[in-house]
């Protein structure tokens, strides 16, 4: 159901670049009959987002980038946190954020529950409109202190993009976790292009924990690295 609404937000989009301006309403009030409360919220343009900024992985937020090693992903500047009691999301783990991502507790839907991938569930959605870019850092959560990360992100990513290309998985850190990591194509046939996004998972005593960056494109995805370098790299006990 969320590959179907990402993509009318596709639809919507392509609309909106063409000379159909007319067609919309109609197309907005279909995306809001069949979609549901407890769904993650598609990559898609929102009103009052700031125009994204051209070229790669430049900065993330107001707080600017860090300089990367040689070769690497710059790591945005700390805005904020998020994970401990009393933010937004209470989660196994807290992290850093870039500045103007803001959290929000996924809600539970009475009727259809929150979603779910593989072992993990989505509880948490960082959005970086405010930042300048269209998408969102995901946080997924499930499972025991004695599941496999590895097999877990295979699972949410057979989940996520049932249609996908350039899978490749690799052994990494997040913070103090030992973890396993992902990029990939999404290919999905509602998608104007193949999409980069990527995925990490690791295990804490609460379960296993997944992040995962997606974005409108290739392109918002780039550009919103140095947040998910931030994020993984600062990931501690909560």
């Amino acid at each position: 159901m969320f590959e179907l609404t990402q993509g009318w937000g596709i639809v919507v989009r392509g609309l909106m670049r063409g000379t159909a301006v007319g067609l919309v309403p109609a197309v907005l009030a279909m995306v809001v009959l069949t979609g549901c409360s407890s769904e993650p919220e598609p990559d898609r343009p929102a009103g009052g987002a700031k125009t994204a900024a051209k070229g790669g992985t430049g900065s993330a937020g107001k707080g600017g980038t860090k300089r990367a090693e040689k070769g690497g992903t710059k790591t945005a500047a700390k805005g904020g946190t998020v994970g401990a009691a009393g933010s937004p999301c209470a989660l196994p783990v807290s992290f850093d954020l870039a500045a103007d991502w803001k959290p929000k507790a996924v809600k539970d839907d009475p009727e259809f529950g929150l979603p779910k991938q593989g072992l993990v569930t989505l509880v948490c959605e960082i959005d970086a409109k405010l930042a300048g870019n269209i998408g969102f850092l995901r946080v997924w959560t499930g499972g025991g202190s004695d599941d496999d990360a590895r097999k877990a992100l295979e699972a949410f990513v057979a989940a996520e993009a049932k249609s996908r290309d350039k899978v490749a998985y690799s052994a990494t850190k997040a913070g103090q976790y030992a973890a396993a990591e992902v990029t990939y194509l999404n290919t999905n046939e509602f998608l104007d292009a193949p999409k980069k996004e990527r995925a990490l998972a690791f295990t804490t005593p609460r379960g296993v924990v997944v992040l995962h960056l997606g974005g409108l494109d290739s392109a918002e995805h780039e550009q919103m690295l140095p947040a998910y370098e931030l994020a993984k790299k600062s990931v501690r006990s909560a």
